[in-house]
């Protein structure tokens, strides 16, 4: 287990972030896996094959967009171990950082916030689609402001507590390969005519390594609701039990329906992607549907006790490590 690095990596990415000058001159290492994606995608998605042809070309392609950056990983770490030994903890935990999404998946939800509050509807949806995939035109104030509070909900379980999650248990290979493979789903594994099959492998993938934190991610809302005023854990909690399985993502619905409770909200339910309405059911569904900025600032605040508690969580399994290391020895 890394539970050590996980927690490290959570708080230099809380505090930093990924620094904007080094995006603009080396990118980002979800950006490089992302052209990987996009080359297999070019060159082995063929529009005339047959549907067999072209889901064994996407398990062939999943195979090495996980395989390349999961073998990368495992160099990456040998060497570090080689050249610091005792503190490769530092740069490792530097490099793990880079994976973890909490700082500038707050900065763009408060932007949505912040845009409804001073410029409007339109500033709103300027900020709301630069975050989610649906039709911003389409959405008025209640659908910019649950639009984000829906891809804050979601990213916090895919975008922090899955990384943090497959770092602790796989150190850097982990944490490399788990973005890796969330990244290919998030270019490949749709539902339309290209990607039906060849996204295939990458899509349930994506599912299966994602099953763990999204309800871990749902009881850190739950508890995180407990301890901000305003929100309730009652009503969270009841949400989860009732609506998570109902959502038409096997993992999405567990934290959506956990922050919808927590803020008395009717989260999820009918959406417009691409001009295609995806039919889904409201989490807490006796909720309000009227979301406001207020609302978001609301759902800001669950979200950032939430990761207080990751911490907390991934602090207190060190020490009990530690102490039984302790104790045996």
């Amino acid at each position: 287990m890394y539970l050590e690095l996980a927690l490290l990596a959570l708080l230099v990415e809380r505090a930093a972030g990924y620094p904007a000058e080094t995006y603009r001159r080396i990118g980002h290492p979800v950006t490089w896996i992302g052209r990987l994606v996009g080359r297999l995608d070019e060159h082995w998605n063929h529009d005339g094959a047959a549907p067999a042809a072209r889901r064994l070309a996407g398990q062939r392609a999943l195979a090495v967009i996980v395989g390349v950056p999961a073998l990368a990983g495992v160099i990456l770490a040998s060497v570090l171990d080689a050249a610091f030994g005792l503190v490769a903890i530092l740069p490792a935990t530097l490099l793990a950082s880079t994976l973890i999404a909490q700082k500038s998946l707050d900065e763009h939800v408060a932007r949505v916030a912040q845009g409804l509050e001073t410029e409007g509807l339109a500033g709103g949806r300027r900020a709301v689609s630069m975050i989610v995939g649906r039709d911003p035109e389409a959405l008025d104030e209640a659908g910019v402001s649950r639009a984000a509070i829906e891809s804050l909900s979601e990213n916090f379980s895919d975008g922090v507590v899955a990384p943090a999650f497959w770092l602790a248990v796989g150190g850097l290979p982990g944490i490399i390969a788990y973005k890796a493979a969330n990244t290919a789903d998030s270019m490949i594994g749709h539902r339309t005519a290209r990607h039906e099959d060849f996204g295939r492998a990458a899509a349930i993938f994506d599912d299966w390594i994602n099953l763990p934190a999204s309800r871990l991610s749902a009881l850190l809302i739950v508890g995180a609701a407990w301890l901000v005023p305003g929100a309730s854990g009652h009503s969270a909690w009841a949400a989860v039990r009732r609506d998570a399985r109902r959502h038409r993502s096997p993992n999405a619905g567990w934290p959506e329906a956990a922050m919808a409770g927590a803020l008395g909200l009717g989260l999820a339910g009918p959406r417009a992607y691409g001009g295609v309405l995806v039919d889904d059911a409201v989490m807490n569904a006796g909720g309000r549907r009227d979301a406001t900025a207020a609302d978001i600032r609301a759902a800001l605040q669950v979200e950032r006790a939430a990761h207080t508690l990751l911490s907390a969580l991934l602090l207190a399994l060190c020490a009990g490590v530690f102490y039984a290391a302790a104790l045996i020895g």
